[in-house]
């Protein structure tokens, strides 16, 4: 799932690249995916500058001259190309807009579950999910709110933190490395937090976020199709050596979602139904 790290260097890439170049075609290549909600995009873009891009949590929004926005949520498996027209296409890519600067924005989704919408600014309501997210995970929101806005969830805090609605922006992938680096077990209920596990949690939110963009970004370069992801200490590494204090890395699958943790770093006991 690509999360607020990959978006925000996919987000600045072509913010440096394209904005300001004008919108030559746009082709839907596969339907399922693009949605349409102020104009045909392939017969309205054509004509419209790339005014600018923007991140909010897991969505990238295009903005068009002439009150046109589209917003992107990847979803699971979404991911954005930046190429010549003529290079081969992946055989899922869903649309792709043709620039005058000669560069062409293709979206990509081998499980199409991804969805754009193709809309203007008051009609942004009509993307779901987009303004129902709560502050962004680098909007820099305080302490006191993050408190206020964890009161009412009871659940485990792992999938509280990746439901968006506290913070905007973290996946599955980052809420383990953010749940390790302040130590806390992933499992481990809201409401049996204290002050100081609180007071980790919003600390480490933003800077492994942060120190997550500025590898991406060294790394990254075109390939923004790529999910990188072998530099992260403790997601996906299952049966492999704690980098804080050499114990086994667990790792348990439920829903087709990967959490590690390490058992010693983040201590807590696994209740089962």
């Amino acid at each position: 799932m690509p999360e607020a790290p990959d978006l925000e260097v996919v987000r600045e890439f072509i913010e440096d690249r394209a904005v300001g170049a004008r919108v030559e075609r746009a082709e839907e290549v596969r339907p399922g995916v693009l949605r349409s909600l102020c104009g045909d995009m392939p017969s309205d873009a054509p004509g419209r500058e790339l005014t600018g891009i923007e991140r909010c949590g897991k969505f990238l929004t295009l903005r068009l001259s002439g009150d046109r926005r589209l917003v992107v949520n990847p979803m699971l498996a979404g991911a954005f190309q930046y190429c010549a027209p003529g290079d081969r296409r992946f055989k899922r890519t869903y649309f792709t807009i043709t620039l005058s600067n000669g560069r062409e924005i293709r979206y990509l989704d081998d499980r199409q579950m991804g969805r754009a919408y193709y809309l203007s600014e008051n009609q942004l309501d009509q993307a779901p999910g987009l303004l129902e997210q709560g502050p962004d995970v680098l909007s820099g929101h305080s302490l006191d709110e993050f408190r206020e806005r964890l009161r009412p969830f009871r659940g485990e805090i792992k999938g509280v933190i990746t439901r968006g609605r506290v913070v905007a922006g973290v996946g599955n992938a980052y809420a383990d490395e953010v749940l390790f680096e302040a130590g806390i077990y992933p499992f481990r209920k809201v409401k049996a937090l204290n002050e100081d596990e609180l007071k980790r949690l919003h600390r480490k939110l933003p800077e492994v976020i942060e120190r997550a963009i500025e590898v991406l970004r060294e790394r990254m370069g075109e390939r923004m199709h790529v999910k990188l992801r072998d530099f992260l200490l403790v997601h996906n590494k299952g049966g492999s050596p704690c980098p804080r204090c050499g114990n086994t890395i667990s790792q348990l699958t439920a829903n087709r979602r990967i959490t590690s943790y390490c058992r010693r770093c983040q201590p807590g006991m696994l209740l089962r139904n």
